[in-house]
């Protein structure tokens, strides 16, 4: 005997079968009451151990302080018995958040991965955490997320580039809480300062081009303000070596590659002539290779290229790419260690460290 048809109704303008109610299950039998589970301490790790309970919290709050066996003990037994540091009682007791916090300008960019890596393993190792904010590359976008990271009252700042908004600076210096501007270099820090001089790569760049028989070069730059100083500098000083007055055409950062592309292919149409190309990141740089290719020019034959940040693809293209390589994990691991001193009250006798820069000469140029 077939099952008749259910009822059917229309809601909001879609026809639904209307569900017969079923009988209720029989309640369950009721399980036998768990016992608690007890939640280790520091107490029980200090006694697996065979160390003092304020050994233990050392080995969570102040690992610098513990010898590598004792602290891989320390830990080894927290991870067996399951324990978690509470960081919010220790941050309530000692008045420090263990936090530090590094602004950068994108996320999805390669350019600064190698400093964030450092910065990280330095800060894990000594017992904080790293919280990562997408600052953008505007002042505005900037000084709103300055106010949220100030209010948490973090033990540190990472800043990628130098603080130009007086309003910015003010704040943070009221604040009172070490800052490490990075990726940029100033005789005036907020407070401390780990970079490299941006006209000294557009300099760079010019002599290198002008060096390997460039007489007519242009720029392919990014419109961010650090971008803008390396390509005002070439400008200036490939004018200095030959008289040529470089053009730059500029691309909203951050640049994709295809940028480049589209990029050598204006500067084509506008200034047939060009013998060389200054690209502010590599993206652009690769990005004008092949368009170059494309198009049947040689490189580095007919045009020279070269880029900025050494990133690791680079090495790969063909051809190589000749680029300006910044030691990006060295600012990461200087820029840790600094707050890190800072905030555990020790001197910190070098305030501002110039990291320089190297030319690395491949094919492309």
């Amino acid at each position: 005997m077939t099952e008749p048809s259910l009822p059917w109704k229309t809601r909001l303008g879609y026809t639904v079968p209307v569900t017969r109610a079923k009988k209720s299950p029989a309640a369950p039998a009721k399980e036998p009451a768990k016992k608690p589970v007890k939640v280790p301490t520091l107490a029980d790790i200090a006694s697996a151990v065979g160390v003092t309970k304020i050994t233990v919290s050392r080995a969570f709050n102040t690992p610098g302080q513990l010898s590598p066996d004792t602290l891989a003990k320390i830990r080894a037994t927290a991870k067996k018995l399951g324990y978690t540091p509470n960081l919010l009682a220790g941050s309530l007791s000692s008045a420090r958040s263990k936090l530090i916090v590094a602004l950068v300008p994108s996320i999805s960019g390669a350019m600064f991965t190698s400093t964030m890596q450092q910065v990280a393993a330095h800060l894990q190792d000594q017992g904080y955490q790293l919280l990562i904010g997408q600052a953008g590359y505007d002042e505005a976008s900037e000084e709103a997320l300055l106010g949220a990271v100030i209010g948490r009252r973090p033990d540190g700042i990472i800043l990628t580039g130098i603080v130009h908004s007086e309003a910015s600076r003010r704040q943070l210096r009221a604040a009172r809480i070490p800052v490490v501007e990075t990726w940029d270099l100033t005789p005036k820090p907020i407070d401390m300062l780990v970079g490299f001089s941006h006209p000294a790569i557009g300099k760079a760049a010019a002599e290198h081009l002008y060096e390997r028989g460039c007489r007519r070069a242009a720029v392919i730059s990014p419109d961010d303000r650090r971008a803008r100083l390396r390509a005002a500098a070439f400008v200036a000083r490939f004018r200095q070596l030959c008289g040529w007055r470089a053009p730059v055409l500029e691309a909203q950062a951050p640049t994709p590659m295809g940028d480049g592309r589209s990029g050598l292919a204006e500067l084509l149409h506008r200034h047939g002539d060009i013998d060389g190309v200054f690209c502010g990141s590599d993206n652009l740089a690769l990005g004008a290779v092949i368009e170059a290719k494309a198009r049947g020019i040689a490189v580095p034959q007919q045009l020279k290229l070269i880029g900025y940040g050494d990133q690791s693809y680079g090495k790969d293209a063909d051809p190589p790419l000749t680029s300006l390589r910044i030691e990006g994990g060295e600012i990461g691991r200087l820029a840790a260690a600094m707050l890190v001193a800072r905030a555990t009250g020790q001197p910190v006798t070098q305030r501002i460290v110039d990291v320089g820069f190297t030319l690395v000469q491949r094919g492309s140029s």
